[in-house]
């Protein structure tokens, strides 16, 4: 199930701070901007609301970390999740099965960003568009959900992502401000 926060700037600090597990107050603290804090606390509040109308987990658990740094909850290897924010909202997805999301501010982008990670076919598609901004985001977080959904992150070449799109299933959801997309595989 997807959960989205976007009133992050509402976040009392101090009551998060008193809310969440030791290991990610001392996480929250390492950033230097308050915003930073405040989307670390907000997602992690997710996570903990999911675990417990999901799962009846009333404590999170600590997180062990695979091969590429991607997070799981340690003693529930059935739990799947992923957290991700912007500056307007932050995003948590928990499941049964592995899954990933993605939420990115709409903003401009620039036609290096463009050739840089996006495929030709994407580029049309991008340039075609209405609203080139928001495809973009789009392709973007469909790219970016499918490779924390793998746990590869972004460390691959970004043309050929959506290459076996087929294998994946897609929701995205589309605010003003942000977009934010979910990736799970297809049986």
């Amino acid at each position: 199930m997807l959960y989205i926060d976007d009133k992050v700037h509402q976040l009392d600090l101090t009551a998060a701070l008193a809310a969440v597990s030791d290991e990610r107050r001392s996480y929250a603290l390492r950033f230097r901007h308050e915003q930073g804090r405040r989307l670390c606390l907000a997602a992690f509040l997710l996570l903990q609301r999911a675990l417990k109308e999901q799962y009846g987990i009333g404590k999170v658990p600590s997180f062990t970390y695979g091969a590429n740094g991607k997070p799981s909850l340690d003693g529930f290897p059935h739990i799947h999740f992923n957290l991700s924010h912007c500056r307007e909202a932050v995003a948590c997805i928990v499941d049964d099965e592995p899954v990933g999301v993605d939420i990115e501010s709409i903003g401009r982008y620039s036609p290096s960003l463009l050739d840089y990670t996006m495929s030709l076919e994407e580029q049309q598609r991008i340039l075609q568009s209405p609203e080139p901004a928001a495809e973009f985001i789009t392709l973007w977080t469909m790219k970016e959900s499918r490779l924390k959904l793998t746990g590869e992150g972004i460390t691959r070449d970004l043309h050929s992502v959506l290459v076996d799109e087929h294998q994946y299933r897609f929701h995205t959801i589309t605010r003003p401000d942000y977009i934010v997309t979910t990736c799970h595989h297809r049986h």
